[in-house]
């Protein structure tokens, strides 16, 4: 059985209570820096650069009322071509 968002959804909510912090994890190709934290305006973001400069690592820590929440930041960041979410 492969991914679907209905069972993200499942699993946040047995994880996660909502209201809370999440933790987002991102690597992204250095010229997509600017979406990913565009994505994450108010919060807490912290930028790393990979060994090679070829790439950013993007941890964001946001304050989510809900999994929806979440999906809506994880499908947005769907969206950046070359992301890979950790």
């Amino acid at each position: 059985m492969g991914f679907t968002w209905a069972g993200f959804k499942e699993k946040l909510e047995e994880i996660h209570v909502f209201p809370e912090h999440y933790v987002f994890k991102f690597i992204v190709p250095v010229d997509r820096q600017k979406q990913v934290i565009e994505l994450f305006q108010g919060e807490e973001v912290k930028v790393r650069n990979s060994k090679s400069g070829k790439f950013i690592s993007i941890t964001a820590r946001c304050f989510v009322s809900s999994s929806e929440e979440v999906i809506s930041i994880y499908k947005k960041a769907a969206k950046i071509e070359g992301i890979v979410a950790l």
